[in-house]
């Protein structure tokens, strides 16, 4: 058990008003998500569209991921000062804008353009989420809720790789974008219309500092505590092979590395989505009874994935058997789920005031590695004549210095964990009945 976990004097009640606005939240991240991943299954078809070759086609995602990375401090800075509602709000108006933008754009310099805003909205969302999470229910839910948050976005996930997909093929580019930005005006009504910032007497402290002396101070503190950094690592390790492969690189490597259809390359990223699903519950299960799990969570998620995907690239011959590309798609599953655990070493290392800015540093971390190897990737596909096996050794970089951090750091952050579960029970003793 953690600090997290102890019931704290002024833990929100949660209940089922709790679960209705947070529910709100989570069906704008959900809507987000959708749009985010849209990329993954028009790959090839954006490359036919605007004509360009893998380098610029995975400028698409890079430029969104950049945006979405460059974003999660500031957002994070909005979140704690101007609350929830208000920061979702624009980003849905952004990444709805940026969807529509994108359905009608008639070159590649507006459709980047569109992706970037559409980045700049969906960077907005699962901060909020997160801080709506922690301002509605007990702090012991932690852990379980943004494991269940994130397992709505992989349903984002799974609409993109079956709806949006056989929408694509069947109604056609301008049709399928242009329809789906209509899923943003929907959550928007609800969002504006019911959505609190926080339960009745619960209202956090007010800021008491603005402007540039505001800013320093929240990202050096959060920055200082080592279950902050910790969290941005793990997240940097776990997150970004499956993001790669879901938001781009994925079905071109199914289809012409590994000569599946169409129809069968989609139902193996269907396969990541639903592994991510259960593999979520399970360990949002496991991380809220036994905290000390964490850690070995991670890193054996990183140490799996890495196996899969190494024992795929090497196998001898080609094609890869269908038996390995499944148990490859299964583990990218664990990917997302693991990937939370960051944000369970930045929870309890933060006051609640500081809980934006230290999620969005968590954030940047998946999203930097993932935008690094979509760079890599295509840059190495257009260099090796399309050798995916070449392209995707850049995955094991990332992975090797990413590990090095969590074990550099771990036995730090635990330390300070323990001190402040003391300090916590020393505190709910002495407070007056």
């Amino acid at each position: 058990m953690s600090a997290s976990a102890v019931a704290l004097p002024g833990d929100p009640p949660g209940g089922r008003r709790a679960a209705a606005v947070w529910g709100i939240g989570v069906a704008v991240y959900f809507v987000a998500v959708i749009f985010r991943t849209s990329l993954g299954v028009a790959g090839l078809d954006a490359a036919d569209r605007f004509d360009v070759n893998a380098s610029a086609l995975s400028t698409f995602s890079i430029l969104q991921l950049l945006v979405y990375a460059g974003m999660q401090i500031p957002v994070g800075l909005l979140v704690d000062r101007l609350g929830t509602k208000k920061v979702l709000t624009l980003g849905v108006v952004l990444f709805t804008a940026g969807q529509l933008g994108f359905a009608f754009s008639p070159s590649y310099g507006t459709a980047l353009a569109s992706r970037a805003l559409l980045g700049c909205g969906d960077a907005m969302t699962f901060i909020s989420v997160l801080r709506l999470g922690t301002r509605w229910f007990p702090a012991r839910r932690g852990p379980l809720i943004a494991q269940v948050a994130a397992l709505f976005g992989m349903a984002g996930n799974l609409v993109s790789t079956i709806v949006v997909a056989r929408m694509l093929h069947g109604l056609g580019w301008t049709a399928t974008f242009a329809g789906s930005a209509a899923a943003g005006l929907v959550v928007l009504v609800p969002l504006v219309l019911f959505l609190k910032d926080h339960p009745e007497g619960h209202e956090p402290p007010p800021a008491r500092h603005a402007g540039s002396a505001f800013v320093r101070k929240q990202i050096a503190q959060s920055w200082r505590e080592p279950g902050t950094r910790l969290g941005l690592w793990v997240h940097f390790t776990t997150q970004f092979p499956a993001m790669v492969f879901l938001l781009l690189w994925g079905m071109p490597f199914l289809i012409e590395a590994q000569g599946l259809s169409r129809e069968t390359a989609g139902e193996l990223l269907t396969l990541v989505v639903l592994s991510n699903m259960v593999v979520g519950l399970v360990y949002g299960q496991i991380i809220a009874r036994h905290h000390a799990a964490r850690v070995p969570l991670a890193l054996g998620t990183v140490g799996a994935t890495a196996l899969v995907w190494a024992t795929t690239i090497v196998y001898p011959g080609d094609p890869a058997p269908m038996w390995l590309l499944i148990t490859l798609c299964a583990v990218l599953g664990a990917c997302g789920p693991a990937s939370m655990i960051g944000f369970d070493f930045a929870r309890p290392a933060n006051p609640p005031e500081r809980q934006g800015t230290a999620s969005g540093i968590v954030n940047m971390g998946g999203f930097v590695a993932s935008m690094t190897t979509l760079l890599a990737v295509g840059v190495l596909l257009d260099a090796t004549g399309d050798n995916y096996r070449i392209a995707f050794s850049s995955v094991f970089v990332l992975e090797a210095v990413g590990i090095g951090q969590i074990l550099r750091l771990r036995a730090r952050t635990v330390r300070r964990e323990r001190e402040r579960l003391v300090a916590s029970r020393v505190e709910a003793v002495h407070v007056p009945a």
